[in-house]
């Protein structure tokens, strides 16, 4: 397979869980690579994506690790083999790629969920809430790059798939631009709420012990539990986690925040009234 100079995340997640295997089979890359009829360089390669790996070799290799889970070695071979060349491929050498890999992360995603503290979540915000913020952006962005940004995440908003969004209160009051903007971000909410594969809920200010809103994140469910990923927003960038202990934390604390939330109705309920409210 040829090299790659920038490895997406999903081509990242592929080489992190072929190393984990050889490490936990206790080879080494020189092993592994007398294993397969290779040299070590190529595997280094592999496990550090800037090479392919074919599913012949794929499954080979797994074999080698003495790898029996039929399920995730079947996951792996369909991200080794995906070729998918997704809308966001037009943005590619135009925006930063930790947008293109969030946009490859939601497409293969099989449900998604999120917990926003300070802003409504990308998925959901109109275009004048995504303008207003990435025009407080410093250093000050150019004409073409807002717009960029802002066509970017629109694209982004065809979800298919099963969402759910715990929002606080805060993201909610919090004006990134004028009150007729808000208004209508609020108004988009609502109605978003009401559609099949969406769920909202809102954790209010008026709400003893709550402890767990110090800071937002997206859950990403894979093929598999241990496909899964985390993302979240760091000063130098989205930070992709995929740690089976972490992944297992983070559902915990997306359970708790979902619990300690109001129902979708209530939710749908307090919305509204923020919405008249301005």
């Amino acid at each position: 397979m040829g090299t790659k100079r920038e490895p997406t995340a999903r081509q990242m997640r592929l080489a992190v869980e072929l190393r984990r295997l050889r490490e936990a089979a206790g080879l080494s890359a020189r092993e592994a690579a007398a294993l397969l009829g290779v040299n070590s360089v190529q595997i280094s390669q592999i496990e550090s994506g800037v090479s392919g790996v074919s599913e012949t070799r794929l499954r080979r290799l797994a074999g080698h690790y003495v790898c029996t889970d039929e399920a995730f070695i079947d996951a792996l071979v369909a991200l080794a083999t995906d070729r998918t060349r997704g809308w966001w491929e037009e943005y590619r050498g135009l925006l930063p790629a930790p947008f293109l890999d969030l946009s490859e992360l939601e497409h293969h995603a099989l449900s998604l969920r999120e917990v926003s503290i300070l802003f409504v979540p990308g998925l959901l915000q109109t275009e004048n809430y995504a303008r207003a913020l990435f025009s407080s952006r410093v250093p000050e962005l150019t004409p073409e790059g807002l717009e960029l940004r802002v066509r970017h995440r629109m694209a982004r908003q065809e979800i298919t798939i099963p969402y759910e969004a715990v929002i606080h209160e805060s993201a909610l009051r919090i004006r990134v631009s004028d009150r007729t903007a808000s208004q209508a971000q609020l108004v988009r909410l609502a109605e978003l709420s009401e559609a099949d594969n969406i769920t909202l809920r809102v954790i209010p200010f008026d709400l003893d012990g709550f402890s767990r809103a110090a800071s937002s994140m997206t859950y990403a469910g894979g093929p598999l539990p241990k496909l899964d990923t985390v993302v979240r927003d760091a000063p130098h960038g989205s930070t992709f986690i995929h740690s089976e202990d972490q992944l297992s934390a983070y559902r915990t604390r997306f359970h708790k925040v979902e619990a300690a939330s109001l129902d979708p109705e209530r939710s749908r309920d307090f919305i509204h009234k923020l919405a008249n409210e301005l």
